[in-house]
Protein backbone atom coordinates (compact mmCIF):
# COMPACT_ATOMS: atom_id res chain seq x y z
CA UNK A 1 0.00 0.00 0.00
CA UNK A 2 2.67 2.49 1.03
CA UNK A 3 5.11 1.80 -1.80
CA UNK A 4 2.61 1.27 -4.64
CA UNK A 5 -0.07 3.80 -3.72
CA UNK A 6 1.04 6.37 -1.17
CA UNK A 7 4.64 7.01 -2.28
CA UNK A 8 3.52 6.88 -5.91
CA UNK A 9 1.28 9.88 -5.21
CA UNK A 10 4.20 12.00 -4.00
CA UNK A 11 3.73 11.33 -0.30
CA UNK A 12 7.36 11.28 0.81
CA UNK A 13 7.27 12.73 4.33
CA UNK A 14 8.82 10.11 6.63
CA UNK A 15 6.51 10.83 9.58
CA UNK A 16 3.47 10.29 7.38
CA UNK A 17 4.74 7.04 5.91
CA UNK A 18 5.72 5.79 9.36
CA UNK A 19 2.26 6.61 10.74
CA UNK A 20 0.47 4.82 7.91
CA UNK A 21 2.70 1.81 8.52
CA UNK A 22 2.28 1.88 12.30
CA UNK A 23 -1.54 2.05 12.42
CA UNK A 24 -3.03 -1.32 11.36
CA UNK A 25 -5.52 -0.26 8.67
CA UNK A 26 -7.09 -3.72 8.53
CA UNK A 27 -8.19 -3.30 12.16
CA UNK A 28 -10.42 -0.36 11.16
CA UNK A 29 -11.94 -1.86 8.00
CA UNK A 30 -15.43 -3.45 8.23
CA UNK A 31 -15.15 -7.24 8.47
CA UNK A 32 -16.68 -7.79 5.04
CA UNK A 33 -13.89 -5.74 3.42
CA UNK A 34 -10.84 -6.95 5.38
CA UNK A 35 -9.54 -8.69 2.27
CA UNK A 36 -9.26 -5.37 0.43
CA UNK A 37 -8.13 -3.25 3.39
CA UNK A 38 -5.04 -2.08 1.50
CA UNK A 39 -6.62 -1.69 -1.94
CA UNK A 40 -6.64 1.60 -3.83
CA UNK A 41 -10.34 1.98 -3.19
CA UNK A 42 -12.84 3.89 -1.05
CA UNK A 43 -14.19 1.17 1.27
CA UNK A 44 -17.89 1.44 2.28
CA UNK A 45 -18.48 1.78 6.03
CA UNK A 46 -22.26 2.31 6.10
CA UNK A 47 -24.65 5.27 5.88
CA UNK A 48 -23.40 5.95 2.35
CA UNK A 49 -19.95 6.82 3.72
CA UNK A 50 -16.55 5.40 2.73
CA UNK A 51 -13.05 5.22 4.12
CA UNK A 52 -10.76 7.47 2.15
CA UNK A 53 -8.25 5.90 -0.22
CA UNK A 54 -4.80 5.42 1.36
CA UNK A 55 -3.16 7.83 -1.09
CA UNK A 56 -5.67 10.58 -0.25
CA UNK A 57 -5.09 10.02 3.47
CA UNK A 58 -1.36 10.28 2.89
CA UNK A 59 -1.68 13.54 0.96
CA UNK A 60 -3.91 14.98 3.69
CA UNK A 61 -1.48 14.08 6.46
CA UNK A 62 1.47 15.44 4.51
CA UNK A 63 -0.29 18.75 3.78
CA UNK A 64 -1.49 19.25 7.36
CA UNK A 65 1.92 18.36 8.87
CA UNK A 66 0.65 17.99 12.46
CA UNK A 67 3.21 18.45 15.22
CA UNK A 68 3.35 17.24 18.80
CA UNK A 69 1.42 19.45 21.16
CA UNK A 70 -0.85 20.93 18.51
CA UNK A 71 -4.60 20.93 18.98
CA UNK A 72 -6.10 18.67 16.31
CA UNK A 73 -9.73 18.33 15.18
CA UNK A 74 -11.18 15.82 12.73
CA UNK A 75 -14.65 16.22 11.22
CA UNK A 76 -16.04 12.79 10.29
CA UNK A 77 -14.49 10.01 12.39
CA UNK A 78 -15.72 7.13 10.24
CA UNK A 79 -13.92 4.00 11.40
CA UNK A 80 -11.28 5.95 13.32
CA UNK A 81 -8.31 5.09 11.10
CA UNK A 82 -7.45 8.63 10.01
CA UNK A 83 -7.84 9.95 13.56
CA UNK A 84 -5.42 7.23 14.70
CA UNK A 85 -2.90 8.37 12.06
CA UNK A 86 -3.29 12.01 13.13
CA UNK A 87 -2.69 10.95 16.72
CA UNK A 88 0.35 8.89 15.75
CA UNK A 89 1.94 12.02 14.28
CA UNK A 90 0.51 14.86 16.32
CA UNK A 91 -0.77 13.61 19.65
CA UNK A 92 -4.24 14.33 21.07
CA UNK A 93 -7.10 14.43 18.54
CA UNK A 94 -10.71 15.53 18.93
CA UNK A 95 -12.93 13.77 16.38
CA UNK A 96 -16.61 14.37 15.63
CA UNK A 97 -18.91 11.77 14.11
CA UNK A 98 -22.63 12.23 13.40
CA UNK A 99 -23.56 8.53 13.30
CA UNK A 100 -23.59 6.92 16.73
CA UNK A 101 -22.82 3.40 15.48
CA UNK A 102 -19.77 4.59 13.55
CA UNK A 103 -18.61 6.55 16.59
CA UNK A 104 -19.03 3.49 18.82
CA UNK A 105 -17.17 1.28 16.35
CA UNK A 106 -14.31 3.78 16.08
CA UNK A 107 -14.06 4.08 19.86
CA UNK A 108 -13.94 0.28 20.20
CA UNK A 109 -11.24 -0.07 17.54
CA UNK A 110 -9.12 2.69 19.05
CA UNK A 111 -9.48 1.27 22.56
CA UNK A 112 -8.59 -2.25 21.42
CA UNK A 113 -5.27 -0.91 20.14
CA UNK A 114 -4.67 1.18 23.23
CA UNK A 115 -4.94 4.43 21.26
CA UNK A 116 -6.17 6.66 24.05
CA UNK A 117 -5.24 10.04 22.57
CA UNK A 118 -8.32 10.22 20.32
CA UNK A 119 -11.59 11.52 21.77
CA UNK A 120 -14.69 10.75 19.69
CA UNK A 121 -17.79 12.90 20.14
CA UNK A 122 -21.19 12.17 18.58
CA UNK A 123 -22.41 15.43 17.05
CA UNK A 124 -23.44 17.20 13.87
CA UNK A 125 -20.49 19.42 12.93
CA UNK A 126 -22.89 21.93 11.35
CA UNK A 127 -24.76 22.36 14.64
CA UNK A 128 -21.60 22.47 16.76
CA UNK A 129 -19.88 25.58 18.08
CA UNK A 130 -16.10 25.64 17.60
CA UNK A 131 -13.72 28.04 19.27
CA UNK A 132 -10.88 29.52 17.22
CA UNK A 133 -8.14 27.46 18.80
CA UNK A 134 -7.30 24.54 16.52
CA UNK A 135 -3.88 24.15 14.94
CA UNK A 136 -4.98 21.36 12.60
CA UNK A 137 -8.43 20.56 11.21
CA UNK A 138 -9.05 17.63 8.87
CA UNK A 139 -12.46 17.36 7.19
CA UNK A 140 -12.92 13.75 6.09
CA UNK A 141 -16.00 14.37 3.94
CA UNK A 142 -16.49 16.85 1.13
CA UNK A 143 -18.35 20.16 1.15
CA UNK A 144 -20.35 21.06 -1.97
CA UNK A 145 -19.54 24.72 -1.33
CA UNK A 146 -17.03 26.54 0.85
CA UNK A 147 -18.10 26.85 4.50
CA UNK A 148 -16.22 29.45 6.60
CA UNK A 149 -17.03 27.88 9.98
CA UNK A 150 -14.09 25.48 9.80
CA UNK A 151 -11.42 27.94 8.72
CA UNK A 152 -12.61 30.34 11.43
CA UNK A 153 -11.98 27.59 14.01
CA UNK A 154 -8.25 27.74 13.22
CA UNK A 155 -5.72 29.52 15.39
CA UNK A 156 -3.36 31.87 13.57
CA UNK A 157 -0.89 29.58 11.80
CA UNK A 158 -3.39 26.72 11.85
CA UNK A 159 -4.06 24.49 8.83
CA UNK A 160 -7.35 23.13 7.47
CA UNK A 161 -7.61 20.40 4.86
CA UNK A 162 -10.97 20.16 3.10
CA UNK A 163 -12.35 18.84 -0.19
CA UNK A 164 -14.80 21.21 -1.89
CA UNK A 165 -17.05 20.71 -4.91
CA UNK A 166 -19.45 18.27 -6.53
CA UNK A 167 -18.89 15.08 -8.57
CA UNK A 168 -17.15 14.15 -10.72
CA UNK A 169 -14.26 16.45 -9.76
CA UNK A 170 -13.61 18.24 -6.46
CA UNK A 171 -10.73 20.40 -5.22
CA UNK A 172 -8.65 19.29 -2.23
CA UNK A 173 -7.56 22.48 -0.48
CA UNK A 174 -5.13 23.40 2.25
CA UNK A 175 -6.23 26.57 4.04
CA UNK A 176 -3.82 28.30 6.42
CA UNK A 177 -4.89 31.08 8.77
CA UNK A 178 -2.14 33.67 8.33
CA UNK A 179 -3.63 36.42 10.54
CA UNK A 180 -6.75 37.16 12.55
CA UNK A 181 -8.68 38.05 9.37
CA UNK A 182 -6.57 36.46 6.64
CA UNK A 183 -6.33 32.98 5.16
CA UNK A 184 -4.12 31.46 2.46
CA UNK A 185 -6.01 29.00 0.23
CA UNK A 186 -4.11 26.48 -1.89
CA UNK A 187 -5.53 23.80 -4.19
CA UNK A 188 -3.39 20.68 -3.77
CA UNK A 189 -5.04 18.10 -6.06
CA UNK A 190 -8.35 16.92 -7.53
CA UNK A 191 -10.36 14.04 -6.09
CA UNK A 192 -13.93 12.96 -5.36
CA UNK A 193 -15.15 11.85 -1.92
CA UNK A 194 -18.51 11.46 -0.18
CA UNK A 195 -20.06 14.68 1.21
CA UNK A 196 -20.54 15.39 4.88
CA UNK A 197 -24.11 14.92 6.02
CA UNK A 198 -26.00 18.23 6.34
CA UNK A 199 -23.39 20.20 4.39
CA UNK A 200 -24.87 23.13 2.46
CA UNK A 201 -25.80 22.17 -1.09
CA UNK A 202 -24.31 23.87 -4.12
CA UNK A 203 -26.67 26.45 -5.66
CA UNK A 204 -28.67 25.32 -8.67
CA UNK A 205 -28.58 27.22 -11.90
CA UNK A 206 -31.92 28.32 -13.28
CA UNK A 207 -32.43 29.19 -16.94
Amino acid sequence: MIEQQVRAWDVLETRVLDALAAVPREHFVPAAYRGVAFADAAIPIGHGQCMLKPAVEGRMLQALAPRRGERVLEIGTGTGFFAACLSEIGGDVESIEIFDDLAAGAQASLAALGLSRVTVTIADAFAHDFDAGYDVIAVSGSLPVDDPRFERALSVGGRLFVVIGTPPVMEARLITRTAEDAWLRETRFETCIEPLLNAAAAPRFHF
